[in-house]
């Protein structure tokens, strides 16, 4: 670790509280960052100053007392917010998110006891010398996660520390450590006294971990704690000539196949949730799941509201579920009606999502699927760089035009030009004025 490392604003502060006598270390997230070799988001501070003590080391600044109660600072230095806390110790959660009050103690090991993961409970000085008296950085060199202290109470004060603690997995791509791991499957019932929206916001970044197919495969019964509507889904067997795998394994490949974006992964893990509803088997024992699009698409809004999710990503995502098993075939009539009907950001999301779905199913049937999908691709790609027709907006008519044609004013303008795009998107019609004027006045 260099000085040049860290921002100029931040060693100002710990200068300056180290000048007027007090202990000040950087801590938390900035310190396991810099210990993993990237650069921190932010700077956290903490320090041997009471909060008052604090306000008056930086006289002249711009101060935010937003967190004061819990004994935190906000110092603007050089345009750039910094908390700095004083080192304290928590009473009991009482509310399963923040403790019921704090203590000031003048010890810094006694403040790092009461974090969460040991890789977040190092502290580092200005000269890059470390205080960890619970082995982080061993953690840290080793890529495992672990609680600091005794696991079940860490995940009894914030329940939210059993999401963190996937998510990291997931990001970092580290292993849990076996305590930890066993704490979190037997307090997960924790997570419901956790807001949706803290769930919500961890959730998102787990899924776009490189790792969340290794946290999906061990602790399926932590989602279930809060979308129970995955549990039949984790428990489904797919006996068809379509998959190798079963369910919850079938939809954990589709995940891990998707790009790294929050809806798309989103609508892999729910593309299939209504399966087991729709499950039948026939006479040959092979299992169908007629509908299941559909199914799918009503349970994933739900679960999505639960966690409160915008209705933007709401409705992005079970657009895609309704329509992942839809069959386009590569022909430009069909491919301009689908770009009409999704536009073509959500078309090419969905051209995403059934790759990914492919890329979960038996693998003899994947590299046809694939192709027949580049195809598909190729061809959108094509309709849109000619600048063919798809909206009402791109043909060559307007109201106007066809008011002047004799169509009175009103509604039947509106339907005149939808039968308008309606022909030109079948290619039954050419999207050219006359060829348009012609057929109104026929």
């Amino acid at each position: 670790m260099h000085l040049a490392d860290i921002p100029a604003g931040a060693q100002h502060i710990l200068q300056t509280l180290a000048q007027s006598g007090y202990e000040a270390y950087f801590v938390g997230g900035c310190v396991r960052d810099l210990l993993r070799g990237v650069p921190p988001h932010d700077w956290d501070i903490c320090t041997s100053a009471r909060p008052e003590e604090t306000e008056f080391c930086f006289a002249g600044h711009r101060i935010f007392e937003t967190g004061l109660k819990h004994g935190t600072v906000t110092v603007l230095e050089e345009g750039e917010p910094y908390e700095i806390t004083t080192y304290r110790t928590e009473g009991p959660y009482s509310d399963s998110r923040r403790p019921d009050y704090v203590r000031f103690v003048s010890s810094l090991e006694a403040d790092l006891a009461r974090r969460d993961f040991t890789m977040n409970a190092i502290a580092m000085g200005l000269d890059g010398s470390l205080r960890d008296p619970f082995g982080g950085a061993g953690d840290i060199q080793a890529r495992r996660i672990c609680c600091v202290g005794k696991p079940a109470q860490r995940f009894q004060e914030d329940g939210l520390r059993i999401m963190r603690a996937l998510r990291f997995a997931s990001v970092f791509g580290y292993e849990i450590e076996s305590c930890t791991e066993q704490a979190i499957h037997n307090s997960r019932a924790r997570l419901r006294h956790v807001a949706a929206e803290r769930i919500h916001a961890e959730l998102c970044k787990l899924l776009t971990g490189d790792s969340v197919g290794t946290v999906l495969r061990r602790f399926p019964d932590v989602l279930c704690e809060f979308w129970p509507q995955l549990e039949p889904l984790v428990q489904l067997k797919q006996n068809n000539p379509w998959h190798c795998w079963d369910g919850w394994e079938h939809t954990i490949h589709t995940v891990e196949a998707a790009p790294a974006d929050e809806v798309l992964r989103l609508t892999m893990l729910l593309h299939d949730i209504g399966k087991p509803s729709c499950k039948s088997t026939d006479d040959q024992g092979v299992d169908h799941f007629y509908g299941h699009p559909a199914v799918s698409a009503e349970l994933a809004g739900q679960m999505l509201r639960t966690l409160k999710f915008e209705n933007r990503t709401r409705e992005r995502v079970v657009t895609l579920v309704e329509y992942h098993d839809v069959q386009i075939p590569p022909r430009s009539q069909a491919v301009r009606r689908w770009l009409n009907r999704l536009g073509p950001e959500v078309f090419f999301q969905l051209l995403e999502v059934k790759r990914a779905d492919s890329r979960g199913q038996a693998h003899a049937m994947v590299s046809r699927r694939l192709a027949e999908l580049d195809a598909l691709q190729k061809k959108a790609e094509e309709i849109i760089a000619q600048g063919q027709c798809l909206t009402r907006n791109d043909l060559a008519l307007t109201g106007r035009d066809i008011i002047a044609a004799g169509i009175p004013p009103g509604p039947e303008v509106g339907r005149v030009l939808d039968e308008l795009l309606d022909r030109v998107l079948s290619g039954e019609v050419p999207n050219e004025r006359p060829t348009l004027l012609a057929w109104i006045s026929h």
